[in-house]
């Protein structure tokens, strides 16, 4: 692969990286909403398109785009080799385990059955960002260990 193939690819890789982060981040914020809202409601109602439109419309394209940029330049530079790397790799597992869940606790909204409370989906939003805090300083300094 050329340096300037690989360099797109990164670069779509991390856009949609971005945006795949920015539907982790919101939709648990709207699920803290959304925990407070009557069932049936107009707000409820709305939460719930808002968090279909969200995960179909972002999430879902973000985190396979994601996947398979970050494979398409794992593989053609044997990343694989590298403990930074499959730390990096396990990390992203769990960060894509926890769209997963989001995306269960999005369809029990969209069935009216939450059981959570508000502040259960607040600590949930910090999920993704202590992922975040562990992998960005991985790929940047890609410790030797």
């Amino acid at each position: 692969m050329s340096g300037e193939t690989y360099l797109i690819l990164k670069s779509i890789h991390i856009i949609a990286v971005i945006s795949w982060m920015a539907g982790l981040f919101y939709l648990p914020r709207l699920f803290v909403y959304h925990a407070s809202a009557e069932k049936g409601s107009e707000l409820s109602e709305t939460l719930k398109i808002m968090e279909r439109r969200l995960v179909k419309a972002i999430m879902i394209p973000a985190m396979t785009i994601t996947w398979v940029m970050g494979l398409g330049m794992a593989f053609s530079n044997d990343l694989f080799s590298l403990v930074w790397f499959d730390i990096k790799f396990l990390l992203v597992i769990a960060m894509t385990a926890v769209q997963f869940l989001l995306i269960h606790y999005k369809n029990c909204f969209a069935r009216d059955e939450n059981i959570h409370s508000h502040r259960f989906y607040r600590i949930l939003n910090e999920v993704p960002t202590l992922l975040m805090i562990i992998i960005v300083p991985l790929v940047i300094l890609k410790p030797d260990f």
